[in-house]
C-alpha cells in the first residue's frame, strides 16, 4: 500500500523520561556540619513539598518545589508488526501476517516537549507532559504468495513520509539521594493524539538512573549531576483506523504494481496447479502434500481478493475507504542512557540526555526554571 498508510500503521510514539531537579538530598559529613546545622535551623515557609519543614530540619537539603521545562527530544526506534489486518470499504479484513513481510519498520521523531512539574513530597516528583513532534517513518517490507515449492516476493514496499502528532500525559518520580549520590525511578504514561487513529496511541515509560550530583566549592549554588539508566517504552498493543483511498493511491502507480501482482500470482498459481496434477494418486493423498497444496491456494486466493479490493479501492479513489488494524511492539523495550545537568542555581538547569544500544537511540536536550510556593 501508498506510503501514507504504512506510516499510520508504524508510527512509533515519541516516549519521554524526564525528572526534576535531580533530587532531595541527605547532607552528610564533617566538612558540611555547618550547612547541616543551619538546615536544621532555616525557616520553611513554603506549602510543598508536604513534610518540607520536618525533612529539612533532619538535614536534607530540598530542592525548589515547582518548576517550569521545556526539551528537544529526537528518538529513532524500530517497531515489530503481528496480526495486520486490513479491509477496504467496511468490508472483511484480511490477516496478511503471511502475505506481509516486513524487514524493517524505523521511525524517527523530533518534537518539543513541555513539562510543569511540583515536589509532592520531599521524595516524590508530579509533572504533565505536552508534546508536539514531527514523525519521519521508513519502512521496507514485501508482498510474498507460494507457488509449488517456496514463497517469492511479488511487490516491493519501501517508503518514508512525515506527519505530526500531539502528545498529553503525566508521570511520578520517586526518588532518594544521600551525601550527593542518588537513585531515580522515573515513570510516565502518554497518549498521542493522530487523526487517522481510531483512538489516541498509548505509551508507557520506565526510566530507572543511578547518579551523583558535585556541588562546586565556592559556588554553593552551582552543581554538575552525571548518571546513567535505562529507558523501557511499552506500547499500546493495538492500533487500528480508518484512512480514505482518496489520500493514499496515486492511480498511476498503482495501476502498473496491481497488474505486476495479478501476473504473479498467476504464475505462482499455474505452478501449483502443474505440480499437483504431476503428483500420482498415492502422493495426491500423502497428507503432507495436501497440507502443502491446501496452504499455497488458500494464500494465493487470499492475495488475488486483497488484488481485487485494492484494485476496486483505485478505480473508486474519491469514495472508498480502508481499515486496518495491527499488533505493534518495540523491537527491544529497554536501552541504555547516561545523562548530566548543569545547574547554574537553585532556580535555572540546563541537561542533556543520551540513550543507545538495542534498536532504539534518544537524545534530550533541555532548559528547566524552578521556583518556590
Amino acid at each position: 500500500m501508498q506510503k501514507k498508510l504504512l506510516l499510520i500503521l508504524f508510527f512509533s510514539v515519541l516516549g519521554t523520561s524526564l525528572f526534576a531537579q535531580y533530587t532531595t538530598d541527605k547532607i552528610v559529613g564533617e566538612k558540611n556540619a555547618e550547612l547541616i546545622d543551619s538546615l536544621k535551623t532555616a525557616e520553611y515557609p513554603y506549602l510543598l513539598p508536604i513534610w518540607g519543614k520536618k525533612v529539612a530540619q533532619k538535614g536534607f537539603k530540598l530542592p525548589k518545589s515547582a518548576g517550569f521545562s521545556a526539551q528537544y527530544i529526537n528518538q529513532q526506534s524500530d517497531i515489530l508488526i503481528s496480526n495486520l489486518q486490513v479491509g477496504f470499504n467496511n468490508g472483511p479484513k484480511y490477516n496478511l501476517d503471511q502475505i506481509v513481510r516486513f524487514n524493517n519498520a524505523v521511525a524517527t521523531s523530533n518534537g518539543i516537549n513541555i513539562r510543569p512539574d511540583i515536589w509532592v513530597f520531599p521524595f516524590l516528583n508530579v509533572y504533565a507532559i505536552l508534546a508536539k513532534s514531527k514523525t519521519s517513518t521508513a519502512i521496507d517490507a514485501g508482498i510474498w504468495v507460494p507457488d509449488s515449492s517456496t514463497w517469492n516476493k511479488i511487490l516491493d514496499l519501501k517508503t518514508k513520509a512525515n506527519f505530526n502528532a500531539t502528545t498529553y500525559g503525566f508521570g511520578i518520580t520517586p526518588t532518594v539521594g544521600v551525601g550527593g549520590f542518588f537513585i531515580i525511578l522515573d515513570m510516565n504514561f502518554t497518549w498521542s493524539d493522530i487523526s487517522a487513529l481510531d483512538k489516541p496511541a498509548f505509551v508507557s515509560i520506565f526510566g530507572p538512573r543511578i547518579g551523583k550530583n558535585i556541588t562546586w566549592a565556592n559556588h554553593p549554588e552551582r552543581s554538575w549531576a552525571i548518571w546513567a539508566g535505562g529507558f523501557r517504552v511499552k506500547l499500546s498493543s493495538t492500533t487500528a483506523g480508518s484512512l480514505n483511498t482518496a489520500d493514499l493511491f496515486p492511480i498511476d502507480e498503482w495501476g502498473k504494481k496491481l497488474d505486476t501482482g495479478y501476473t504473479k500470482v498467476a504464475q505462482s498459481q499455474q505452478k501449483v496447479d502443474a505440480w499437483w496434477g504431476e503428483l500420482s494418486p498415492a502422493d495426491q493423498r500423502n497428507p503432507i502434500n495436501v497440507a502443502k497444496y491446501n496452504t499455497a491456494n488458500a494464500a494465493l486466493a487470499k492475495a488475488g481478493g486483497i488484488l481485487d479490493a485494492a484494485s476496486e479501492a483505485v478505480t473508486n479513489a474519491g469514495s472508498s475507504s480502508i481499515q486496518y488494524s495491527l499488533d505493534k511492539t518495540p523491537k527491544d523495550k529497554w536501552n541504555f542512557l547516561i545523562g548530566t545537568q548543569f545547574q547554574i542555581n537553585r532556580s535555572w538547569m540546563i541537561r542533556a540526555e543520551y540513550g543507545f544500544l538495542g534498536s532504539r537511540t534518544q537524545f534530550i536536550g533541555g532548559l528547566q526554571y524552578r521556583f518556590n510556593f
